[in-house]
């Protein structure tokens, strides 16, 4: 019987072969279709905490919910990401005054839970770089992948839309390979998340040139934004591979002339916009 259970344990023949996603616009397109589905499962009658109701534990409930809900979590990230940055330029403070002992809980917050996070990520085998990496993941699905899953699913209820199924393409050639491996990211293709993405790194550059020009003008501008200038300042180097897309690199993965373009164009719209 010992044996039985070992062999249906690890068969001899592999069951099944994966590929993972290799660029970033597979990986997008995969988390928009992940979320927009498991979102959609949230607004069914198969949500967890109403059909789970009595049937499995509330944690387990919960846990559910945090993948049931990852679309519309893009909301709070686009706000986060938007807001600031467009306060900061206008010289609107969001936050206590980094001489006001109210500001103290803001910093213990994010302090706490990064280092918690980060502390989870070594302990299950990773490294510090490939945790930042993670960081800068999770930003761009937040405001790409599940928004566009939000948006699709809202559609969807509303009529708008019929259900499609996105394909991720699992060729990949050799110069988008070596890059891969080179561990550089892959931009090279037109896409509105890549619109998107690129904008709102351009937004929040522009958001740090204004900040450091307020600050040499006015003194008092540092006590009074130093919060929002630290948020804005931990986007713009999260964003710094879009940069070299954008500006730096020459080779078939940096952003197209088109996505460029675009985001230049929006990014000085909206900064002049809350300028002004």
């Amino acid at each position: 019987m010992q044996r039985l259970e070992i062999r249906l344990l690890i068969p001899q023949r592999k069951a099944f072969l994966g590929v993972a996603p290799t660029t970033l616009m597979q990986n997008l397109i995969q988390h928009k279709r992940w979320s927009e589905g498991e979102f959609q499962i949230f607004l069914s009658k198969y949500c967890p905490l109403v059909y789970g109701h009595k049937r499995i534990p509330l944690k387990l409930q919960l846990s559910y919910g945090i993948y049931n809900l990852w679309a519309p979590n893009s909301l709070a990230m686009l706000y986060y990401v938007v807001v600031p940055s467009l306060c900061l330029l206008k010289g609107i403070a969001l936050f206590p005054q980094i001489s006001s002992p109210w500001v103290l809980p803001f910093p213990c917050v994010v302090l706490a839970s990064r280092a918690y996070s980060l502390w989870e990520f070594l302990r299950c085998g990773g490294t510090f770089q490939g945790w930042w990496n993670e960081q800068r993941i999770w930003m761009f699905k937040r405001t790409t992948s599940y928004l566009f899953g939000t948006l699709s699913t809202v559609l969807k209820l509303l009529g708008l839309s019929k259900a499609t199924f996105a394909i991720t393409d699992k060729v990949v050639d050799e110069g988008v390979s070596q890059r891969y491996k080179q561990e550089v990211m892959e931009f090279g293709t037109r896409s509105p998340m890549f619109n998107i993405i690129a904008t709102l790194a351009m937004l929040n550059l522009l958001s740090c040139i204004g900040a450091i020009k307020r600050v040499i003008v006015h003194n008092k501008a540092v006590d009074l934004l130093a919060l929002q200038m630290l948020l804005n300042g931990l986007f713009v180097c999260l964003n710094l591979p879009v940069y070299k897309g954008l500006f730096f690199r020459k080779d078939s993965g940096s952003m197209p002339p088109s996505v460029k373009l675009f985001s230049i164009i929006f990014a000085l719209l909206a900064a002049t916009m809350a300028m002004y």
